[in-house]
């Protein structure tokens, strides 16, 4: 626990017995086991130090997200709407399903696997909708499975990968049923490898091509009519 206490010293002037101990009950109540909580503590410390109720409030909510305690993605979900009221909440809710084009249900799986969408800004989330459903044609509930997309790097990742995925496959270098997603959730040491390394001869320029890409640049090759 030396970490936790590093980043919130209010730990160590907080009462054991009517104020830490009475909130690590509450989140162990919620299916949370030692290791989470200390790692949930790293990034909010409050929880240990804040009123037992609050914290309630919090845990109740996440649930009312549709994240059920004890699963993998709660303590994500609690240190995502730390501070944050019920009605910024379902105001984030219904932003999501509107630039998404999700059903409640939908947003409902997004959400309960990877809880951080709701920490990501209008536009951060309006250019990723913009370039998954405008410019690539993806289904909305095909990224509500797959939110994680969300988190990557529009210019770093989802561009440039795009890019080179559509180029393969137009150049019959690359199976056309290869899902994109699998591609998008590899290290890049391994994309290289399987997306890029293969190809030197058959597509000398893709590897440079790439490079540009993932500066922002739009090689001629990757331009698609």
């Amino acid at each position: 626990m030396i970490r936790p206490l590093k980043h919130g010293s209010s730990i160590l002037d907080s009462d054991l017995e009517r104020v830490v101990k009475p909130n690590v009950s509450l989140l162990r109540e919620f299916g949370l086991g030692p290791c989470a909580i200390a790692k949930l503590c790293l990034a909010q410390p409050w929880l240990l130090t804040c009123n037992v109720e609050c914290v309630r409030a919090t845990a109740v909510c996440v649930q009312g997200l549709g994240i059920p305690r004890g699963s993998g993605m709660f303590r994500h979900a609690l240190s995502a709407v730390a501070f944050v009221s019920e009605e910024k909440i379902a105001a984030k809710v219904e932003h999501l399903k509107k630039t998404f084009r999700w059903s409640d249900a939908e947003v409902g799986i997004a959400i309960s696997k990877a809880p951080n969408v709701l920490n990501k800004t209008k536009e951060f989330l309006q250019r990723r909708s913009e370039f998954l459903i405008s410019d690539l044609g993806l289904e909305p509930a095909y990224i509500a499975h797959r939110p994680v997309m969300l988190s990557y790097s529009l210019e770093g990742r989802l561009r440039p990968r795009s890019y080179v995925v559509k180029f393969l496959k137009a150049n019959g270098l690359l199976d056309p049923d290869r899902d994109l997603y699998s591609v998008l959730v590899v290290t890049e040491k391994v994309f290289m490898e399987r997306y890029i390394c293969p190809h030197k001869e058959a597509a000398p320029c893709l590897a440079p091509d790439y490079a540009d890409a993932c500066k922002g640049l739009m090689p001629t090759n990757f331009r698609f009519t």
